[in-house]
């Protein structure tokens, strides 16, 4: 796995021009991961991607797991938000200063940065990725509820909204450790949701839309699985 760390790192310095370059590789990587460790994804909904169109990829987070899948699924490069305790973790740490956009969530002033910068980015065409949770579910409860700030991004710039779930991943390996197992895990992607004419007063309708949407199709995984 060493032999891509060059390619995940390097494009990342030297700014947006070549940073797809880091992206593919990133895409490789998540193959050659899902290979190496017999973790296997299964995708539904890609007919869902529009070809051409920046989004805002809203979805779940349930364990390390999620990533690679997620980079799979998503065609073309895209930008998470991701929080500033990743910068310390070696590798994934250069990476994700690259790769991401850092937030520190105990910082309002960074937040409102972060936010403004994940704009700008999704209004030069490139889709940005946001947990809607903020955080690894580490409860029972099929989904956490979501905090406001992709909903306020998507209202501000009128673009839409691709929910997805990934399920399975957190039984291969739950949040806190770094054990895994093999498996199967289910990455699945609703139609977009249409933000134009929305304003903040819509902010929590579009929130529990879009909360609604990726709870039905966590429900209806689990009961296709125990069918």
């Amino acid at each position: 796995m060493l032999f891509f760390l060059p390619g995940l790192v390097l494009p990342f310095l030297f700014g947006r021009k070549v940073s797809w370059i880091g992206y593919s590789f990133l895409w490789i990587w998540s193959w050659v991961f899902s290979m190496l460790t017999f973790i296997r994804y299964d995708f539904y909904g890609q007919e869902n991607f529009r070809k051409g169109q920046a989004y805002i990829y809203v979805s779940n987070h349930t364990s390390f797991l999620d990533l690679p899948g997620i980079r799979m699924i998503i065609p073309g490069e895209f930008r998470p938000l991701a929080k500033k305790e990743l910068l310390k973790i070696p590798v994934f740490g250069w990476i994700a200063r690259g790769a991401t956009v850092i937030v520190d969530r105990s910082s309002g002033e960074s937040r409102k940065r972060s936010m403004d910068k994940l704009k700008r980015i999704l209004l030069d065409g490139v889709s940005i990725l946001l947990f809607a949770e903020g955080t690894q579910n580490r409860t029972k409860e099929l989904l956490q509820p979501f905090k406001e700030g992709a909903f306020r991004i998507a209202i501000d710039t009128q673009q839409p909204i691709l929910p997805m779930v990934v399920v399975g991943a957190g039984p291969l390996m739950p949040p806190g450790t770094i054990r895994m197992k093999p498996g199967r895990i289910r990455i699945y992607v609703a139609p977009e949701i249409k933000t134009e004419g929305l304003t903040s007063n819509d902010l929590p309708a579009l929130r529990q839309q879009t909360f609604d949407v990726m709870k039905a199709m966590i429900e209806r995984s689990l009961a296709e699985k125990k069918s």
